[in-house]
């Protein structure tokens, strides 16, 4: 996809030390520049196709839809990033459906689901949606900043002043989540977008990375110099496993070589101005 948006990835997926198999499953389209990663749950082996027909539909799904914004006329920066923002909530919703219909038609699958944490580069903007406690950090000039909010009883408490946040990682409910995709037909997905700057870089990752690293492992991990992202993503999962690898590890890593603006010409500049 032609959006003059330079990026690097690197993906990595454990099942940890204690979990039988692993019920994360990740999914890096780096022709379209979008990342997907989902922590699945469900008895038997359910969270597992949870989580696998979620990355692997939503990401046949995004590029199907940004192959057909590509070849759109209209190239206008408000509305391609609507037309982002609608593609990838109407994606979420179809996957969601296509879940929530293979557990009615398998007594295996019944109560399965999967969180869900995308991250969609475009331009100079990532456009990020989750569902769930799969999170997407960015770290900047040195300062890691968590994109996403937990959808979880304990989030709920730490907002309504119940919990501390430097308490949180103690509590019993921290893996009690509010939302999921293929629980319910009526999903709300959270979407934001972002301005990206040249040596971004952007982790998303499951719970059974950040239940056990502080934010400042995480940050000096990911500022390790001369180290390939690769190696970053096995030093984030071998920490994890380091101090219990209680649950399933996945990490996701997006690098932003360059940001760019395409110049508009006049006439997209005036229709702009006109339909702002």
């Amino acid at each position: 996809m032609a959006n003059n948006v330079g990026l690097e990835f690197a993906a990595q997926t454990h099942t940890g030390m204690v979990r039988p198999h692993n019920e994360d499953a990740v999914a890096v389209s780096a022709a379209y520049n979008f990342a997907i990663l989902a922590d699945g749950m469900g008895g038997y082996n359910a969270g597992e196709v949870a989580s696998g027909m979620a990355t692997s539909l939503l990401k046949e799904l995004l590029e199907t839809g940004l192959q057909k914004i590509q070849q759109s006329p209209s190239d206008l920066l408000h509305s391609r990033s609507k037309q982002i923002q609608h593609l990838m909530q109407e994606a979420i919703l179809q996957t969601n459906a296509a879940i929530l219909d293979a557990a009615r038609n398998d007594s295996q699958c019944q109560g399965m689901g999967t969180t869900l944490v995308a991250a969609l580069f475009d331009r100079d903007t990532v456009t990020i949606a989750h569902i769930g406690d799969s999170r997407a950090y960015r770290l900047r000039r040195g300062e890691l900043v968590q994109l996403t909010r937990d959808h979880s009883l304990l989030q709920e408490q730490i907002d309504a002043g119940m919990i501390a946040p430097d308490l949180a990682r103690f509590s019993l409910n921290k893996n009690l989540i509010t939302r999921a995709v293929g629980v319910d037909y009526e999903l709300e997905v959270e979407m934001h977008e972002h301005q990206t700057e040249q040596g971004d870089l952007y982790l998303l990752c499951s719970d059974g990375l950040s239940d056990l690293l502080e934010l400042d492992e995480i940050r000096n991990l990911l500022q390790e110099t001369n180290v390939s992202l690769e190696k970053t993503c096995d030093t984030l999962i071998e920490k994890a496993n380091y101090y219990g690898g209680r649950d399933n590890i996945s990490v996701v890593i997006a690098h932003v070589l360059s940001s760019r603006l395409k110049p508009l010409g006049l006439w997209q500049q005036i229709q702009q101005w006109l339909t702002t």
